[in-house]
C-alpha cells in the first residue's frame, strides 16, 4: 500500500461513499432520478459529450455510465486544462487515443477552446449529417466539472453563428456542485438541427475505491460538508508530501524569506505605536496580489515542513506527524489566530481554495495507467 493510501487509512479513518448509510452519504435523492433520466435519453442521442476534470482524468468518469458511453460516439472534453500541470496533459491525451477514445483538453471559459471542441464534434457527426435532418448531442459529467459552463459558452457561440435564433435560457452556473438538477436543452444549429442537452451531474450510489471519493471531493464534485474540509486537507497534504511536491517550491521559499529579510532592513525607526496590535486591511485595488502573497507563503511554510523532516514519507506514522506539524506551519502562514475557534477548519477551508483556484500551481492527481501493447 503506498503512503497516500496508508495515511487514508489510519488519519482519515474507515470510509465509505455509498447511498444507504456508511459514514459519508453523497448521493442525494434527486441524482438516482436524474441517472434514470439521462439512461433514458443517451439512446436517442447521436453523439455524447463526457465532461470529466482535467486534474482527475479517470477519477471523475462516472463508472455506472461508461458501459452506455463506450457504445456512442463520444468526445471526452478534459475541462479545467488551466489548472491541470501541462507536462502531464499530452500523456492523458496519448492514452486515451491509445484506447481509441477521443480526447480533447480544454477550458469551458474559453471560446477559442470549446470552438475547437465544436469542430470535433462536428467532425465525429459528419456521417450523421448527411443522413439525419436532426441531431441530438448530450453533455454529461460529475458534478462540477464545468458542464454548465461549457453549455453557456456553446449558446454563445451558436447564438453569434444564428443571430436570427430564438433566444434560449443560459443554464446555471454555481460553484457547488448539483446546481443544475433538471435536463434542458436548446438548438445550436440549423441545416441540420443540432440541438445540446445539459444534464444534472451525477456520482455513482457506491464508491469503492476511498481515494477516487477523496479525488472527486477535492476538485469539488462533492460538497465540502459532506466528505469534512480537514479530511480533504489532510488528504491533500499526503498528496502533496509523498509526491515530494514541496520541495520543488524552493526557489518560493528563498523569495519570501528574501522579502521579509527586505521589510526588516527598511524598518529602522520604532515608536510606540509599532506595539500596538494592527488590523491588516485586504487591499481593494490589489487582491490578486494579496492573494498570490499568501499562496507563496503557505509554499514557503511546507517547504520548510518537508525540508526539515527526517521520518519516512511511506511509514504512515511518520506521514501523520509531518501533516500536523503542517497544519500548525499553515495557521501560522494564514495568520489564523491560536484562539481562534475552529482555526483547524478554517486552515483546511483557506488552503482547499488556494489549491482549488490553481494558486499552488498546477496538478493532476490521476496517474496515467499503463498500456501494454498487445502482439
Amino acid at each position: 500500500m503506498s503512503g497516500v493510501g496508508k495515511i487514508v487509512k489510519k488519519c482519515l479513518g474507515d470510509m465509505s461513499f455509498n447511498s444507504g448509510g456508511g459514514n459519508i452519504n453523497w448521493y442525494p435523492g434527486h441524482m438516482a432520478a436524474a441517472t434514470r433520466a439521462i439512461n433514458s435519453r443517451l439512446k436517442l442521442a447521436d453523439l455524447v459529450i463526457e465532461v470529466r476534470d482535467s486534474r482527475i482524468p479517470l477519477s471523475s468518469a462516472n463508472q455506472d455510465l461508461q458501459p452506455r458511453l463506450s457504445s456512442k460516439r463520444r468526445v471526452i472534453a478534459l475541462n479545467k486544462k488551466d489548472l491541470a500541470n501541462p507536462n502531464i496533459m499530452h500523456k492523458w491525451v496519448d492514452y486515451f487515443d491509445s484506447c481509441k477514445q477521443d480526447c480533447l483538453p480544454i477550458n469551458a471559459h474559453s471560446r477559442s477552446s470549446v470552438q475547437k471542441l465544436l469542430e470535433l464534434v462536428e467532425v465525429k457527426l459528419k456521417e450523421k449529417i448527411a443522413k439525419e435532418p436532426t441531431l441530438l448531442v448530450m453533455v454529461v459529467g460529475v458534478p462540477n466539472v464545468g458542464k454548465s459552463a461549457l453549455i453557456n459558452c456553446i449558446h454563445q457561440i451558436a447564438s453569434s453563428r444564428f443571430p436570427a435564433q430564438e433566444k434560449k435560457k443560459r443554464a446555471k452556473v454555481g460553484p457547488l456542485p448539483g446546481v443544475t438538477q433538471d435536463i434542458a436543452g436548446f438548438k445550436i444549429a440549423q441545416r441540420p438541427s443540432i440541438y445540446v442537452l445539459d444534464t444534472p451531474g451525477v456520482l455513482v450510489p457506491t464508491i469503492s475505491d476511498i481515494e477516487t471519493g477523496l479525488k472527486l471531493a477535492l476538485a469539488g464534485s462533492v460538497k465540502d460538508s459532506v466528505v469534512g474540509e480537514e479530511r480533504i486537507a489532510q488528504y491533500l497534504l499526503a498528496v502533496l508530501n509523498t509526491r515530494q511536491t514541496p520541495l520543488h517550491w524552493r526557489n518560493v521559499h528563498n523569495s519570501t524569506l528574501k522579502e521579509l529579510q527586505n521589510e526588516t532592513d527598511d524598518k529602522h525607526d520604532y515608536n510606540i505605536k509599532d506595539l500596538l496590535p494592527k488590523r491588516r486591511a485586504l487591499p481593494v485595488a490589489s487582491n490578486v496580489h494579496y492573494v498570490e502573497g499568501v499562496a507563496k507563503e503557505v509554499q514557503s511554510a511546507l517547504y520548510t515542513t518537508l525540508s526539515e523532516f527526517r521520518g519516512d514519507l511511506e511509514d504512515e506514522n511518520d506521514l501523520e506527524i509531518l501533516i500536523e506539524k503542517q497544519f500548525e506551519a499553515l495557521q501560522r502562514a494564514l495568520k489564523i489566530s491560536n484562539r481562534a475557534n475552529e482555526a483547524r477548519m478554517m486552515v483546511s477551508k483557506k488552503f482547499l481554495t488556494l489549491f482549488r483556484a490553481g494558486k499552488l500551481g498546477p496538478f493532476i492527481l490521476d496517474d496515467v495507467p499503463i498500456v501494454t501493447s498487445k502482439s
